[in-house]
């Protein structure tokens, strides 16, 4: 059953506006007496049953709550230096996909492309279609903010005190994540570093380290950024009973 989230709590009767309403009418072509799910601001689901479909407008009246068991029982940051291409397009689909909770865009030393103001305004209102597209195709109660693009101290400024940071470094040969993914196991959030193409510089290394980040590698070879990043998500799910 079609999946469309709304920006209000659930009531008896609710309307579906906008591009959601145009894709109903549009191009999935439903029709009045069709069912779909619908999700409230609060991540409470319920089935719907279509009364009308307007050009931009489709009003749909409640046939019954239902609970939603697709959330992950943690909380996982992205924190991803800025790919380059359309790479990043890829990590938040997928991510998602795997049950991240928000996707932080991340300007560091070695990111090589370099977006203006209005630049960046459209990329992340790109992101963040592509994250309510990719919640509403794999059943998400919420869809996962992609926020604006931060610097590495406004990443940590952006997560709780309580969340286990973890940047992965292809310079750690030491400490493997499987040692952390122990040693962390009662955590209820976690923040991932993954560098951009370039990596991080030992400069914000330092700086994790300074804010008391686990630094470690995945294994013995380098992996692409957009690899790292969803490997260490599907870790991280697998360790705490998401997946499998």
């Amino acid at each position: 059953m079609r999946r469309f989230f709304i920006s209000e709590l659930l009531t008896p009767t609710i309307t579906i506006q906008g591009q959601d309403a145009r894709h109903i009418g549009q191009v999935l072509r439903l029709e009045p007496g069709d069912e779909l799910v619908v999700v409230g601001s609060d991540g409470q689901a319920g089935r719907f049953h279509i009364r009308t479909i307007k050009a931009t407008s489709v009003e749909a009246v409640m046939l019954e709550t239902i609970d939603v068991l697709t959330e992950p029982p943690i909380k996982v940051f992205l924190a991803q230096g800025l790919p380059k291409a359309d790479k990043m397009d890829y990590i938040i689909q997928k991510a998602v996909e795997l049950g991240v909770s928000n996707v932080i865009p991340m300007d560091v030393r070695f990111s090589t492309v370099n977006y203006d103001e209005t630049k960046k305004k459209t990329r992340v209102e790109r992101w963040q279609k592509i994250s309510r597209e990719a919640a509403k195709q794999c059943g998400r109660g919420t869809v996962p903010e992609v926020t604006q693009i931060k610097s590495l101290a406004e990443v940590f400024d952006a997560v709780g005190p309580d969340t286990v940071s973890i940047m992965l470094y292809e310079g750690e040969t030491k400490q493997g994540f499987k040692e952390i993914m122990t040693t962390t196991s009662k955590a209820k959030s976690y923040l991932i570093l993954i560098g951009p193409e370039g990596g991080f510089s030992l400069d914000e290394v330092e700086f994790c380290l300074q804010h008391r980040a686990h630094i470690c590698t995945l294994g013995p070879r380098i992996l692409r950024t957009e690899t790292a990043a969803l490997a260490t998500l599907s870790i991280i799910m697998y360790q705490n009973g998401d997946l499998g």
